[in-house]
This record gives structure tokens, C-alpha cells and sequence, in this order.
């Protein structure tokens, strides 16, 4: 038996989405829901207890601007290639692609940019290359969770890390600490929280040994 309310916990990891689109640009996030949301992610999982995460909390609208014009040429044609690519064999993937590059022309007025990191490098050897990002990643979706829970919309991005060095000077990271996302902020409209389609569970989970 369990004290918590099930249905709420399975209301909230099934319908904790990447927004994009419907993130208000406008209104001002409060930086104590945001602290809130990191302190609960500190709760989360770290490999030897080690907590070697850091957060950045970039809301100077310069530093955001910066940000974005990372991004954006990080981008460069690739999302409206993709989208393009895959309009008639895969929408849904279209579709993604497609969200993913309206972000990139509203990326910078976005109130809030949280830049999770680790301490260590990444090295050719994968057992420390997952206890690196094992370390930090559980503690990423647990601060989307809150924020989902709190009505606020994020989307979990990746595409400034190819170019990890020119953001590090721009927000004075230290080296030794690795960036592992951007995380865009901002309030939206609670209607885009809501389970969306996926693979069915039979195609995807497999018993003992990997079919042939």
C-alpha cells in the first residue's frame, strides 16, 4: 500500500510534455517557483552521492540573447531540413521538427534559461560517460516535473552544446563542469499537458533476451 494518490502520480508522468509553441512569451516566471522546482530536483538520484550538479539560472535578458544566437546557429537549416524530410513518411516527427524551429526564433524572449551541469568530462569510456550523465539527468526530468505541476511549460534542448565552449565563456563556467541541456521557462496553457502517441508497450519491451 501507498500514501501517495496514484492517479495524480500517473496523471503527471503521462502528460509532462516538451512545450514549445504555447510557452507565453510575456509573462514573467516568479524565481522562487523556479528555486522550488531545483530543490525538489536535488532530491533526485546522484551517482556516489557525488551532487556534482550546478544550475544555471540565466534570466539577463542579454545573456538570453546570447543564448539564443548560440542556438540558433547551432540549428542552422538542420530542424527545416528534418521537418521537410520527414513531412510525408513520419508527421509526427514533422511536427516536432517544426516546434523545434519556432523555438529557435522566440528562444530569446523565453523569460527563464536553466542550464543544468555536471562536474567531470566526458571520456571514450562508456561506463563513465553514463555514471557522468546518470548523475545529473534524473535530476533534469524531476525539475520538468515540478515545473509541469506548477503549470509551467519546459522542453529539455540540446542543440547549443555543439557549441559547449562559446556558451561556457558566455555564462563564465568554469572548466571541469560540462553543460548537459537548456531548458527554456516560461507559464503556458495547462491544456498542453495531456498523454500523446506513443509505440505500443509490446513493441518495445522484451523479455529475458532480444528477439531475433
Amino acid at each position: 500500500m501507498t500514501d501517495l494518490d496514484l492517479a495524480v502520480v500517473d496523471n503527471l508522468l503521462s502528460t509532462t510534455r516538451s512545450v514549445r509553441k504555447r510557452l507565453d512569451l510575456d509573462r514573467p516566471v516568479d524565481p522562487a517557483v523556479v528555486d522550488d522546482c531545483l530543490q525538489l530536483a536535488l532530491q533526485s538520484p546522484t551517482g556516489g552521492n557525488s551532487q556534482g550538479w550546478r544550475w544555471l539560472v540565466v534570466t539577463d535578458p542579454a545573456l538570453r540573447a546570447g543564448l539564443a544566437d548560440i542556438y540558433a546557429r547551432c540549428a542552422a537549416g538542420y530542424l527545416q531540413q528534418r521537418a521537410t524530410e520527414l513531412k510525408d513518411s513520419d508527421p509526427q516527427s514533422a511536427r516536432v521538427y517544426d516546434s523545434a524551429g519556432y523555438l529557435v526564433d522566440v528562444l530569446h524572449r523565453v523569460p527563464v534559461h536553466v542550464v543544468p551541469c555536471i562536474r567531470g568530462k566526458r571520456t571514450a569510456d562508456s561506463f563513465t560517460n553514463a555514471s557522468l550523465y546518470g548523475s545529473i539527468m534524473p535530476a533534469v526530468w524531476s525539475f520538468m516535473l515540478a515545473l509541469r505541476a506548477r503549470n509551467l511549460g519546459s522542453v529539455l534542448t540540446t542543440l547549443h552544446l555543439k557549441q559547449e565552449e562559446e556558451a561556457a565563456q558566455l555564462l563564465g563556467i568554469p572548466d571541469g563542469f560540462l553543460q548537459v541541456a537548456l531548458i527554456p521557462v516560461a507559464h503556458t496553457d495547462p491544456a498542453v499537458f495531456k498523454p500523446v502517441a506513443r509505440r505500443p508497450l509490446e513493441e518495445v519491451r522484451f523479455a529475458d533476451r532480444w528477439p531475433t
